[in-house]
């Protein structure tokens, strides 16, 4: 089957990123959103302003559309399945079905035989003084958490606040004596071949990610590891697409994956200038069947997000040979919100 039309589940950066890696390889996108001012809808070529459980604006989505994908993995899974039972839904639905659930995430990294921090499923207070020896630690709502979202701190017992009511399950994960994270972006075909980017460096702030560098301060050891730690997990998902798998390295250079990210990730922005196909390119082209992707690096480099009211500084600003300049065009300016990014080129 010859596909012609992308379908793109979201319309935030990672969306518009995606449309403009499409348009480059011939290919139509077509966006849905419940969100009305999503900058990706200024780089597809039709957009769709809906909920995601609008039958009626889902199957005209549908209809349009030769296959499809997501820029964000916390989509209703039963909506998904819905829609992959008229087209394609690449990544696979039931991919999300273990990404979106920490507990199950976990679970199946380390049924891998793949170390995660230590950590223990949580329901109720007491559960957390059963496993106070994981505290310090962090608790982690079961579903629906990023960007720091639906995080706590726990140092001691005395840090647990009766207002949670713990209504949500909850991860408690021990804390890590971090040296550094790092993440490998990889891209995996239809026909079970993969391009796996070296690891990424990555500096957070506030639990946001502030910037990336390649090449990371790693050993060989931890290098070769991360990568071939992603492969594996991307086979036994049988995953086609780009998705991205996130790492703590702890102070004895243990190698824990912290989160899987079933999707194109911000870390890897910097593929856009520092190779010759880009983690969304590889993606547009593995879920499209637009066959394998030579990838040669180009250059080191250096990715920083622009967050919040920065972007008015760097709107102004000129940029040398070797910056490059992503203004994401959202209407509003929040605090902490990623507005655009820039990539610096390196010998």
């Amino acid at each position: 089957m010859t596909i012609s039309t992308l379908g793109i589940i979201g319309s935030g950066q990672l969306g518009l990123l995606l449309c403009q890696a499409a348009k480059k390889l011939n290919i139509k996108t077509i966006v849905i959103s419940d969100d009305e001012n999503g900058p990706a809808q200024n780089y597809s070529d039709e957009f769709i302003y809906s909920q995601y459980d609008n039958k009626e604006k889902i199957k005209e989505f549908v209809k349009k559309v030769d296959i499809i994908t997501y820029e964000f993995e916390n989509i209703p899974i039963n909506i998904l399945n819905e829609i992959n039972k008229e087209k394609k839904v690449l990544p696979k639905p039931e991919i999300n079905k273990i990404i979106q659930n920490r507990k199950l995430e976990k679970t199946f990294v380390n049924d891998l035989g793949i170390k995660t921090t230590d950590w223990a499923f949580i329901k109720k207070a007491g559960d957390v003084e059963k496993n106070k020896n994981l505290l310090p630690g962090i608790l982690k709502s079961n579903t629906l958490g990023y960007d720091g979202h639906g995080q706590y701190i726990l140092n001691s017992l005395n840090d647990i606040k009766k207002n949670w009511c713990f209504t949500a399950d909850y991860i408690l994960e021990k804390k890590v004596n971090l040296k550094k994270e790092i993440s490998v972006v990889i891209t995996r075909y239809l026909n079970g071949e993969t391009y796996i980017y070296e690891p990424i460096e990555n500096i957070h702030k506030d639990q946001i990610l502030n910037h990336s560098k390649i090449p990371a301060e790693i050993n060989k050891e931890i290098f070769v590891k991360a990568q071939s730690n992603a492969k594996l997990i991307s086979e036994k998902l049988d995953y086609v697409g780009t998705m991205c798998v996130e790492y703590f390295v702890d102070q004895d250079d243990n190698l824990l994956v912290n989160e899987i990210a079933p999707r194109v990730h911000n870390s890897g922005h910097l593929t856009i200038n520092a190779f010759s196909v880009s983690q969304f390119s590889g993606h547009v082209a593995a879920v499209c069947n637009l066959g394998v992707k030579k990838v040669e690096k180009i250059s080191n480099a250096e990715m920083l997000n622009v967050l919040g009211k920065d972007i008015e500084t760097y709107r102004s600003k000129t940029f040398s040979k070797n910056e490059f300049f992503y203004d994401y065009g959202k209407k509003s300016i929040k605090d902490k919100r990623k507005m655009g990014h820039l990539t610096i080129l390196k010998k």
